[in-house]
């Protein structure tokens, strides 16, 4: 009652306002819609001619398509079958598991030790980082051809090791039936050691004095200081050159077409596929090898995407 009467006495209740909810501001505003313009051309790109591909590249590996004319009759996992059944498939495989140990373990090596020379500060250091990096800027082919023409018998390091007095030798080098594949490793490696060689001196150069320094203190040597401490810090670099040396390792073409030994002691999955696809135009075939190199590629890569995403999180 007491309230009634106050209403009466103080006139009409002021109306209520209605609430209203604050707008959102969409994201898409701005810099945020500039910077989506113009990776839209690049995210579209992408989507289309390399994912696009790799999914019609699978379904491909499923068809009937082993002759010119086109044939879409699906045949489930029967190139994948066909695939594994065959003896140059396996040659593949060997030559694959021989050629990236090599290969990857020459790279490292090598790369990581003519980097810690480079680390000392030595005279003349840009010279000599440019001799070594200077391979890299060679494509593949002119590099099998000078190769090709160091691995010749009564030539090349034969001839170098005869006229030395090292050994009397004829080795046949990529023309060898068991270790041809080993002798491409070495023609690649010396293409990519370079560039192993500048991850690696980055690497080291980013290290600061004062871990060094420290280390010296606590009575530390040189050798102690690189195991105990540089390599462990130099872990992401060596991650990454994994990487990157067995993709490299994966997807080699070129130099075993300029390399190329007898039969298939130096046959590898890119020159299978594409004598495959574009000598026999068994297609599915070719493509049932192709995405089987990119499972392998995602064996590789998806740890790397895993491990550099969980160290930008933390």
């Amino acid at each position: 009652m007491e309230k009634i009467a106050s209403r009466e006495r103080g006139g009409a209740a002021a109306p209520s306002l209605p609430v209203v909810a604050p707008r959102r501001r969409s994201w898409l505003r701005g810099d945020h819609l500039v910077a989506v313009l113009m990776l839209l051309p690049s995210i579209v790109a992408v989507a289309v001619f390399i994912y696009g591909f790799i999914i019609w590249t699978g379904y491909v590996s499923t068809v009937k398509w082993n002759t010119v004319v086109e044939d879409y009759s699906p045949v489930g996992l029967k190139n994948w079958i066909d695939l594994i059944r065959m003896d140059r498939f396996h040659w593949d495989m060997r030559n694959l598991l021989l050629y990236a140990a090599a290969f990857m373990s020459q790279c490292i090596i090598i790369g990581f030790f003519i980097a810690f020379l480079l680390d000392q500060r030595i005279k003349g250091e840009a010279f000599f980082r440019t001799i070594v990096v200077f391979p890299f800027a060679v494509s593949g082919v002119v590099t099998g051809v000078a190769w090709r023409w160091l691995m010749q018998p009564t030539t090349g390091i034969n001839l170098l090791l005869r006229n030395l007095g090292i050994v009397d030798t004829r080795f046949a080098w990529n023309a060898d039936p068991k270790l041809g594949i080993l002798a491409i490793s070495i023609a690649a490696a010396w293409q990519f050691t370079g560039y192993v060689m500048s991850l690696y001196l980055a690497g080291l150069r980013g290290i600061s004095d004062e871990v060094r320094e420290a280390a010296r203190v606590d009575g530390a040597g040189t050798f102690a200081l690189y195991r105990h401490i540089i390599i462990p810090l130099l872990m992401p670099v060596t991650f990454t050159a994994i990487v990157l040396t067995g993709m490299g390792s994966i997807r080699t073409f070129d130099l075993v077409v300029v390399l190329q030994g007898p039969a298939f002691s130096t046959d590898m999955l890119a020159f299978h596929m594409y004598q495959a696809t574009f000598g026999l135009y068994r297609f599915s075939l070719g493509a049932t090898i192709g995405f089987f190199m990119i499972l392998l590629s995602a064996l590789l890569v998806g740890p790397y995407l895993r491990s550099m995403g969980g160290s930008l999180e933390t």
